[in-house]
């Protein structure tokens, strides 16, 4: 009778095969993942029966307010912020947003967005002075989605990193903004703020 120890297979662990092997294949999966998670995620069109209705000429009208968080990749918060916005419509229907960032460690940053209308009747074409990549701010029922680059001071320099950015209104006065920062597809922090019409 065959002794059950002797039947046993090895199997080896895919990172014990070799110092080489295992960081190839971490990296390989890093990757995947990093690959995957771009594929995935909500469409603009998932809310296009939601209340209350996000228009941005009647949201981003006058004087706002902000408050929000900054988190790394590991979700840890690392800054707060709060910020004021003016927001205004000229008789072209181009809009400005003109925003001033207050952030805990004594950081002031100021950034003034214009939105032109583009070809498409729910849509703008979003600029900034820091905005190397302008984005389209698109918008259906409740939520508004924009993709961008950002660059960002960064040790002695600076770095560009791609922003996911989506808004969702709560309330008639109350806006929830998620965007998720990423360089090379890989998701290196977030930022989550909630925006109030004064």
């Amino acid at each position: 009778m065959e002794n059950p120890v002797d039947s046993v297979k090895v199997v080896q662990n895919p990172c014990s095969v070799s110092s080489n092997a295992g960081q190839r294949f971490i990296l390989l999966l890093i990757v995947t993942l990093g690959l995957l998670s771009g594929c995935s995620g909500p469409a603009l069109t998932d809310y296009a029966e939601r209340d209350p209705r996000l228009i941005p000429e009647q949201f981003f009208k006058g004087e706002l307010s902000a408050r929000g968080v900054v988190k790394d990749i590991s979700g840890e918060v690392i800054r707060t912020f709060d910020a004021d916005i003016s927001a205004s419509w000229d008789k072209a229907g181009v809009g400005t947003l003109d925003e001033v960032f207050r952030f805990d460690d004594g950081e002031v940053q100021h950034r003034v967005w214009t939105l032109t209308p583009s070809d498409s009747a729910d849509s703008y074409r979003a600029s900034a002075g820091d905005v190397v990549e302008p984005g389209t701010m698109r918008w259906s029922g409740n939520a508004i989605h924009m993709n961008y680059v950002l660059r960002v001071a960064y040790g002695d320099g600076t770095l560009d990193v791609r922003m996911d950015d989506w808004m969702y209104l709560v309330t008639p006065d109350t806006l929830i903004n998620q965007t998720t920062m990423s360089k090379w597809g890989i998701d290196v922090g977030e930022i989550v703020l909630v925006i109030q019409k004064n």
